[in-house]
Order: C-alpha cells, then structure tokens, then sequence
C-alpha cells in the first residue's frame, strides 16, 4: 500500500476515535442493545476467527451504528463462497491488516553485509459486511449466539484471576497497580455497589499486570497524567473491555476523567490508538489464555 494511503487510515481512523471522545462517547465501551446485539468480540462468521487491535473498535462501532443483530462479519467473497451474497446497495467497513516484510534488496545487502534485515511495516484495507448485510447464507451461518450465563461470566472471570498467578490484594479504598512490587489492589466486593463493577476494576488492573517485563514488557515508566502514562491507561481500558466483551460483560469506562489526556496522545501521534489496541489484544489473549488452559 502506498505511503499516502497508509497514513490516511492511519488518520481516518483515528480522528473518527476524537471526534467520539470528543463528544464524551468512548469508542470501546458503545452502549449494547442486549435484546439486539450480544455483547461478544467481532469475529469472522465463515473461519470463526476473532478480530483483533484497531479493528475491534472499528467493527464494534460500525455494529452498533448499524443496529446490526450479531458481531460476525465476512468480506464479499465469503459471503458467495458461504453459498449467499451481500445485499444490493449495502456499503461494506472498512478494516485493517498490519505486517511487516523484509524487501528483497534488504534482504541481499543485510546478507552481503552479515546482518539480520531491516522490515518495512505496512497496513493494507480490506472491507466486511455483518451478516445482517448478507442474503441467502445457510441457516447455520446466522445462528444467533447463546445468552451468556452471568453466574457462569463471573466464574470464568474469577478462574481467570486466580489462574493469572498474580499477587492479587483485596483491600483499601483504591484500585491500582504497583509496577515496582508487581502486585495488583482492588477494594472487596461489597465496595461497588453493581457487583460486576468490581470484575471489570480486577480486569483493568490485571490489564497493567500485562505489561510487566517478565511478561508482556510494557513501558510502564509515565508519571501520572503523564503522556506515557495515558498511553499505557489507553491500553489498560482496551484489555479490560475485550477480556469483559470475550466472557459476556458489557465493557464499561474505568477512568472517564482519562478522557483529556487519551486526546492528547491521540492528537500527537495518530498511530497511537492503532499501537494501544494492539498491545491490548495481546494483553487480552495473555489473560483469557489462563482461563483456556484450565478448561
């Protein structure tokens, strides 16, 4: 993909994610409609594969704004290849596919040279449709998912915890993490008055408990307010939201009065958002791995 193109999904994406904090909506945490929309992760309706990064903000808005039944999408040709079609006159979303290669002149001169080749990032669009776009698609294809058990959402939550390893504290008033200790403190239960509240504080935290350097390695170093700091509460949020949305809970805002300095960092680099989500996913699959493993 051209540079001009890749900068300009760089930027289209992320001035639509200001404009929504702008107005004081945050992009990973969209109202549901639960009697229309599960709250569940966007993934391929043909391969089953979840979506990942940016492109979960990107499929979950445009799900919402759709009004759209399910979160499964498929590009056009699965839609045919599936034994249906999209719609006429439906406009498809536009997602993302982030790699690198390793140019074939690098490679020759990173030989000739003895040296390990530098790679090229790039960031190719590709468009999906929601099923809902799509006609004619085998009955299994638009089997709705099942209602989440919210007892059975909780004990998963909680295995998650426990199977984590982490030194977990439940006490005090506040909940934070402590980099240097390496410990995660969250006030008990009885705390929050919506129950559910304090799985989402716990999966926040654990969020940063990701980034410690003996696991996923993280530059936790922001003083608070700081412009590192809000990058790594920027990841924080995300992990939460896609463990909830992964388990069956509604995603909510941990730190809404974030939402100043989440500008900041969005408007001083606009690959910013597109770096959060993905270090998020990656947290997001390092926690729910533990729940995985036990089951």
């Amino acid at each position: 993909m051209a540079k001009d193109n890749r900068q300009s999904l760089y930027g289209e994406v992320t001035n639509r994610i200001i404009a929504e904090l702008e107005e004081g909506r945050v992009p990973w945490v969209q109202p549901w409609d639960a009697a229309r929309c599960l709250v569940t992760m966007p993934h391929n309706g043909l391969t089953g594969r979840i979506y990942s990064g940016i492109n979960v903000l990107i499929l979950w808005a445009a799900g919402i704004g759709g009004g759209y039944s399910s979160q499964r999408w498929l590009t056009y040709k699965q839609a045919e290849k599936a034994g249906g079609n999209v719609k006429r006159g439906e406009k498809g979303t536009v997602i993302c596919y982030a790699d690198r290669f390793t140019p074939k002149d690098e490679a020759h001169k990173a030989r000739s040279e003895d040296r390990d080749a530098r790679t090229v990032a790039f960031l190719k669009r590709f468009t999906v449709f929601n099923l809902d776009q799509c006609e004619g698609l085998p009955i299994e294809a638009g089997v709705a998912a099942s209602v989440p058990d919210p007892v059975m959402t909780r004990i998963e939550a909680d295995r998650i915890i426990t199977l984590s390893g982490a030194d977990f504290r439940i006490g005090g008033r506040e909940a934070y993490y402590a980099p240097a200790e390496d410990f995660v403190m969250v006030p008990p239960q009885v705390a929050f008055p919506d129950p559910i509240n304090w799985y989402r504080t716990a999966l926040h935290e654990l969020g940063h408990w990701t980034g410690h350097p003996t696991r996923l390695n993280r530059d936790q170093s922001g003083r608070y307010r700081s412009s590192k700091y809000g990058r790594e509460e920027l990841v924080a949020e995300m992990t939460s939201a896609f463990v909830c949305a992964s388990l069956g809970i509604a995603p909510s805002v941990r730190h809404s009065d974030y939402i100043g300095a989440w500008l900041t960092v969005l408007r001083e680099d606009e690959k910013a958002i597109f770096r959060a989500a993905s270090a998020a996913s990656k947290a997001a699959d390092y926690l729910l791995a533990f729940g995985e493993d036990a089951a």
